[in-house]
């Protein structure tokens, strides 16, 4: 079983809707907005670049922490400005409530579909934070004890020809 196709740009375009629609009413801080919004200006780049694959880590690392940002937002102003828009405009509250838990919900998706759009344009399956690390592979490992024969042999021979004892070639 394939897995779809699915676009950059509809993932960005979905997720703007709903963050626009999410803060249709001011429930949300602006923490909430510009994390978002700083997510999808990622997306965009993503868009533009296409073969960039440092594009799609960070749109791809940006929506993994969004979501816990978003569980964060939602968790804390929900009560809160439920009660406070009851009677204002309780229904323009919902709808703006349902519109940011949708797209907390659409994350995940979105991210397994960043991911294989990373694995399209050349990541390979770890990703690297550029931090040191030490690996046990001795495929490339050159021993220090072995020298290499030819070089040994045309600095004895160039000694000879010379007959003067000169810094030695290694």
């Amino acid at each position: 079983m394939e897995i779809p196709a699915i676009s950059l740009k509809a993932i960005v375009l979905v997720h703007w809707l709903l963050t626009v629609w999410g803060c249709l009413i001011t429930w949300l801080p602006y923490s909430f907005i510009l994390g978002n919004l700083s997510v999808l200006a990622l997306g965009v780049w993503a868009i533009a670049q296409r073969d960039s694959i440092d594009a799609v880590v960070m749109f791809l690392m940006g929506l993994a922490v969004t979501i816990l940002t978003d569980i964060v937002h939602i968790g804390v102003y929900y009560t809160q400005s439920e009660s406070l828009y009851e009677r204002t405009a309780r229904d323009t509250f919902r709808f703006s409530a349902g519109m940011a838990i949708l797209s907390l919900l659409l994350k995940p998706v979105s991210c397994f579909f960043v991911y294989q759009m990373y694995r399209e344009r050349g990541g390979d399956y770890n990703i690297n934070f550029g931090f040191p690390t030490v690996t046990r592979n001795r495929d490339t490992y050159q021993s220090i004890d072995q020298q290499d024969q030819s070089t040994a042999a045309a600095g004895s021979v160039a000694q000879a020809e010379d007959g003067k004892h000169g810094p030695r070639t290694y």
